[in-house]
């Protein structure tokens, strides 16, 4: 059986789920958007050992409330991180069979592969940890993400032919972008036959509230459909997918992605020059591409604010509202004890972890000069 053949398209990323006002996750909400998830007839969860609360979060909405055959639960290990022998790469794993008490995982990562981060799990042999758990049923597969070059990819995919998917980050305004190569990558993992997981489909929620002009070509062509579902179909639209994942934070949104992926249908040729045309007016405004996964925040010495500081930027590069920008650096940067932007030192350590390559150094320059910082 093809892995993903009975799996509908649409994965619940657990990443951004919602929280209270003390910063604590909402269980409440969240157990409201896992028993809606689950109605509907989608049954994939993805989490990780370096999304700081999620596991436990989904443990106490899913895995306590639901019988474990009624779902897939999908989770990473990060051996690049604070990770200096193999025993406390191997810890992740532990920490995670624990922290979500699920038994087993239905899908475990090696989580960002890609540049420097890949040799962590060569080092560590971290390869042949995944197949001796799955050998003892605490892994159904074992697969990797990955950001980084189609060469790199390839180089991996023929190294380890073992890895039973890829996880890839795909979205119609990466598809051609240099950086990020989407289409690059998709191609090198159809050629090796690994069905792909979909990440950031919406591009960290850019792609739901568009500048107006790509709006604007959206709602041309489907007045009643929200921007945030032409970029989930365009990329639900593509073969040999297991799932695409949302980075759900509200019930609405969850309720949105439902609704338009429930009875999903393949974009017709119509419908993807609608999208070309959308990626067309998006390249013509020059914004920051961070997609707020924090990789950068964990290894700034300064503690800077750097994925707040760049949505404060973003934001008036496409709406052209500098008080309302400046809010926005202040509420997502000072409210949440992050230094400024302007106490960068520029020692580069988060340029070596963006998945993005973002030249964070720079871009974090042009953040103070805008913003006046």
């Amino acid at each position: 059986m093809y892995l993903g053949e009975q799996i509908k398209k649409l994965g619940f990323g657990l990443m951004r789920l919602p929280k209270l006002d003390d910063g604590s996750f909402d269980i409440e909400q969240i157990k409201t958007m896992v028993d809606e998830f689950l109605e509907a007839g989608f049954t994939y969860f993805d989490t990780a050992w370096a999304y700081a609360g999620s596991e436990d979060a989904i443990r106490q909405a899913l895995v306590e409330r639901y019988p474990r055959e009624k779902f897939q639960l999908a989770t990473k290990n990060a051996a690049w991180i604070n990770c200096k022998t193999r025993d406390d790469a191997i810890n992740q794993f532990n920490t995670s069979l624990k922290q979500t008490g699920a038994g087993y995982f239905d899908f475990y990562l090696l989580h960002n592969l890609g540049e420097g981060r890949t040799k962590f799990f060569e080092d560590f042999d971290m390869w042949s940890f995944v197949a001796e758990k799955k050998r003892e049923g605490l892994i159904k597969h074992y697969g990797f993400s990955f950001h980084s070059t189609p060469e790199e990819l390839d180089e991996i995919l023929n190294a380890h032919p073992d890895a039973e998917f890829v996880q890839l980050q795909i979205n119609y305004a990466d598809w051609e972008n240099p950086a990020i190569q989407s289409r690059g990558v998709y191609e090198v993992a159809r050629k090796h036959g690994k069905p792909v997981v979909i990440m950031e489909p919406v591009k960290g929620g850019m792609l739901a509230k568009p500048p107006s002009t790509v709006e604007a070509v959206l709602k041309a062509a489907e007045p009643e459909s929200s921007c945030a579902s032409w970029a989930i179909r365009f990329a639900a639209s593509l073969d040999g997918l297991i799932t695409v994942l949302s980075g759900m934070s509200t019930i609405d949104q969850l309720r949105d992605n439902v609704a338009f992926m429930k009875d999903f249908d393949k974009l017709s040729d119509e419908q993807q020059s609608v999208i070309g045309k959308a990626r067309e007016e998006l390249s013509k405004i020059p914004i920051i591409p961070c997609t707020t996964c924090n990789y950068c925040a964990k290894v700034c010495p300064k503690n800077i604010g750097i994925s707040g500081s760049f949505t404060a930027y973003n934001f008036l590069a496409l709406y052209n509202d500098k008080e309302r920008a400046k809010q926005q650096e202040y509420w997502l940067v000072h409210m949440h004890d992050k230094a400024s932007a302007k106490e960068c030192i520029r020692c580069g350590r988060c340029e070596k972890v963006c998945p993005q390559h973002i030249h964070i150094r720079d871009e974090l320059a042009r953040v103070v000069k805008e913003l006046e910082l």
